[in-house]
């Protein structure tokens, strides 16, 4: 299934398949490196030796995602991606994000069909609802996947997690109700590690696109063309606070 898709495909943003061998039974793919690992890693704290991740870091790593998705949902033919979560966004040297492993993905429908139908597969968490309820798959199912990283990367904190409370442990259900609140965002939902980093402008409309990407009915999620131009947006908001800080520190010593 990668070298399928990889085999046909090159994007800035999509891991390169560099070659692929077979040994007996085994089947061996390589690709390009990835000097800092998953965003998992960074964003879970998975070895100690790993820094937290800036606010503007965490932002260009969901455009960079998001540009990736983009891509294959616009694709001559749509390519849905299936299983994306954190795991599966890699980081090179400069924190330029790629998409890793499409050993799920799936070729969109065709003419005037809305989805395809296939076996349940994909990660507990992180799957759309209508994919888990009825095995039909939208492009926009992984419009759903991007909401949940991009609510992991606001908030710290995993999709799934047994260690919390069970009324917790699945992230969207605990703190998605809570997400239009202005109060709760900037006190209890953003990563504590981010503190002094946003504004509360980009973190609330952060928190919007959030809660648009995890509508129920995959019709009212945005395109990932849309997701990336919304984030574009919320990105212009840190250049124009820098902007803005740089005229005041003008004026004052003129």
């Amino acid at each position: 299934s990668e070298i399928n898709f990889l085999g046909r495909i090159s994007h800035p943003n999509l891991v390169k398949l560099l070659g692929y061998c077979t040994d007996g039974d085994e089947f061996l793919l390589v690709y390009e490196f990835m000097p800092r690992g998953s965003l998992e890693s960074h964003l879970f704290k998975r070895n100690p030796n790993i820094e937290s991740l800036s606010w503007n870091t965490r932002l260009k790593i969901a455009i960079d995602a998001a540009r990736g998705l983009a891509f294959l949902h616009s694709s001559e033919k749509q390519i849905i991606y299936r299983d994306f979560k954190a795991s599966n966004i890699l980081l090179d040297e400069n924190y330029n994000a790629k998409i890793s492993d499409f050993g799920l993905a799936k070729f969109g429908p065709s003419g005037e069909d809305s989805h395809v139908t296939t076996r349940i597969m994909g990660t507990y968490g992180y799957a759309a609802p209508e994919y888990i309820a009825t095995g039909h798959l939208y492009v926009k199912s992984d419009v759903y996947g991007f909401g949940v990283v991009l609510l992991e990367m606001l908030t710290g904190l995993q999709a799934l997690d047994r260690k919390r409370a069970t009324e917790k442990q699945n992230l969207v259900e605990w703190i998605k109700p809570s997400l239009s609140d202005k109060r709760k965002l900037k006190g209890n939902i953003v990563d504590y590690r981010l503190d002094g980093q946003y504004s509360l402008k980009a973190a609330f409309e952060t928190a919007q696109l959030i809660l648009n990407c995890l509508e129920s009915d995959p019709k009212k999620r945005p395109s990932m063309e849309d997701v990336l131009e919304t984030l574009e947006g919320i990105n212009a908001i840190k250049d124009r606070r820098k902007i803005s800080k740089n005229h005041c520190t003008k004026s004052a010593t003129m």
